[in-house]
């Protein structure tokens, strides 16, 4: 077995592992260093030596021994913990046989990403811990996506793990409403992680991808989970509905290259089909929100033949449903484009102007670009170069900065 399947293999493993044993040993943050000692075992070990019997079985078996050896070491005062540690039953030592279920076979990923999304974590700390967690991500490439030192990345997440354990919150799903105030933290923690992937708000690179494939990868299993949740099969298909255009989103060059000018044959059309199906179910048999309506948006610009056949006036209706659900700045600013593609330009900057007194927006980089291409089409040039130069200057991100420049010159 090669090393791309092997760590594709451990990354899906790494959370039903990581449950089996903080529902045993009720030590998150011992059992994550143990999950991690053990998938690095088994990164080095199988490719040389192939898979064992039962792939599952061998992690939690290395990582319980080492729980249970850092246990042992423990201070007089923790001799109860080790003492129900070394009685616990090892039965998941040996693979199942065929048909039999085992206590610890259940899948634990959900309740594994509602800790690592506890509200008493930053969001950094959430999307920290849930790709290290639940992600199997090393502190490495965490450090490596979000652009800052290891050292910083592995204090971020230690904490994390300590204000988990400070909490004293149980292994298990929230009780009732609580459950689903969580979910919701869930789902959007997933879209956080899949947006920085898909538009990296920093760094010379404008996609990675491995983010974006780890979010899919996460909210497939949320879905194979909670089937008839309707947001986790509108958000997994808005994430599969926006990737579908990524190989159309960069030149050989890597500029970027905007949805109107893209080359949609180059969009994943398996993709687009498996996220219009997603939707299409959701929006038919469970209630109405807000990532099912964003999906649904995604849908009409796939499904377009090309920029021009684009049903704008649809867009439109769909952004004030959204607008009704969730009336923040992002939406209202997509909401701003929608008009003035339906209304004309003057009607979106006028939009914009009432978005331009809401500080969270007014030194945003989106906000001016989005000023400069509805100018643009206005006619006003000059207001256009000023503010694609503007956006340029307000962006960390190199590919952005590089297009809105471009967009500048061509017009100057």
């Amino acid at each position: 077995m090669g090393d791309t399947a092997v760590e594709g293999l451990l990354r899906e493993l790494a959370p039903q592992v990581l449950g089996v044993l903080v529902r045993r040993y009720e030590q998150f943050d011992t059992c994550e260093d143990a999950v991690q000692e053990a998938l690095l075992d088994a990164s080095v070990q199988w490719p040389e030596q192939g898979l064992p019997d039962s792939p599952r079985a061998w992690l939690i078996t290395v990582a319980s021994r080492r729980v249970i050896d850092h246990m042992r070491s423990e201070h007089a005062r923790r001799r109860r913990e080790e003492s129900a540690a070394v009685s616990a039953p090892a039965d998941e030592s040996v693979a199942p046989a065929p048909g039999e279920e085992r206590p610890g076979d259940q899948d634990d990923t959900l309740t594994l990403l509602f800790l690592c999304c506890h509200p008493a974590l930053s969001q950094p700390s959430q999307l920290a811990l849930t790709l290290r967690a639940v992600g199997g991500l090393t502190t490495a490439q965490i450090a490596s996506a979000f652009l800052v030192p290891e050292a910083t990345m592995a204090q971020r997440i230690s904490r994390a793990k300590q204000r988990i354990k400070a909490t004293g919150a149980p292994f298990g799903m929230p009780p009732g409403p609580e459950r689903a105030d969580r979910l919701r933290v869930v789902l959007h923690v997933l879209y956080l992680i899949f947006n920085e992937g898909y538009t990296a708000t920093s760094g010379p690179e404008l996609l990675r991808m491995d983010l974006t494939a780890e979010a899919i990868r996460l909210t497939r299993a949320v879905h194979r989970l909670l089937p008839g949740d309707g947001e986790v099969a509108g958000l997994l298909a808005l994430m599969l509905l926006t990737e579908a255009r990524r190989p159309a989103r960069t030149g050989p060059d890597g500029r970027l290259i905007p949805l109107a000018e893209q080359d949609r044959g180059l969009w994943d059309r398996r993709l687009i089909e498996e996220g219009v199906e997603l939707v299409t179910k959701a929006l038919s048999s469970t209630a109405l929100g807000p990532y099912q309506v964003q999906a649904a948006i995604a849908a009409v610009h796939d499904e377009a033949a090309t920029d021009e056949e684009t049903d704008w006036p649809q867009i439109l209706a769909l952004y004030d449903v959204l607008s009704g659900m969730d009336a923040n700045p992002v939406v209202e600013l997509n909401r701003a484009i929608a008009v003035a593609m339906v209304h004309g330009p003057r009607a979106g900057l006028d939009r914009l102007e009432r978005l331009a007194a809401d500080e969270r927006m007014s030194r945003h980089h989106r906000l001016a670009a989005v000023r400069a291409h509805l100018l643009e089409m206005a006619g006003d040039t000059a207001g256009a170069v000023a503010g694609y130069h503007e956006a340029a200057r307000l962006t960390t991100s190199l590919p952005e900065q590089r297009y809105l420049e471009d967009r500048a010159t061509r017009l100057s």
